[in-house]
Formats: C-alpha cells, structure tokens, sequence
C-alpha cells in the first residue's frame, strides 16, 4: 500500500474508506522511518475517509516533531478538501 524510498512514502492503493485504516498505520509507520513527503501519483480512488487519512498522517508527523508534504495530489482529493473547506491546510 505504502512503499518508502528514502524520504518519499509512495501510495500505491486508493485512499478510501476499504484502506483508511491501513493506510493510516502505514503513513504512521513510514513517518517514523524516514518519509517527509507522500508521493499520491498513483492514487485514483479516493473519498473523504482518505482526506482524513492524510489529515492523520500529518498529526502523527507532528507528534514527532517533523512535517510532511504531499506531492503529486489527484484532482479528487483537491476538490474534496475544497469542498470541506480544508484545501489550505494540506501541505502541497
């Protein structure tokens, strides 16, 4: 679901509610590795249980005291987070 290179975490499933729950454990996971950006290019499927997920990976960056970006974001997570009125707080 989540593949790191380096200090890139690859999202290689939809973020949707069927993979919040291990995505959000992975994204955790690869925080605490090394990951300081998530690289979405691959992601197509996603719903707002998947903006929640990258709202997640974010607190727990910052419980460690790091920050993350998000590089490459579809289309369908920009416009869900307009639509909640959160696109400015993703870190693009």
């Amino acid at each position: 679901m989540i593949r790191v290179e380096a200090e890139r975490a690859v999202v290689e499933s939809g973020l949707t509610l069927m993979t919040a729950k291990a995505l959000l454990a992975a994204g955790k996971a690869a925080v605490a590795q090394s990951a300081t950006s998530f690289d979405l290019a691959k992601v197509e499927d996603v719903d707002s249980s998947g903006l929640a997920t990258v709202f997640g990976w974010m607190r727990e960056a910052q419980a460690q005291g790091k920050t993350i970006r998000i590089v490459n974001p579809p289309k369908n997570l920009l416009s869900l987070a307009d639509v909640y009125g959160v696109g400015d707080l993703l870190p693009l």
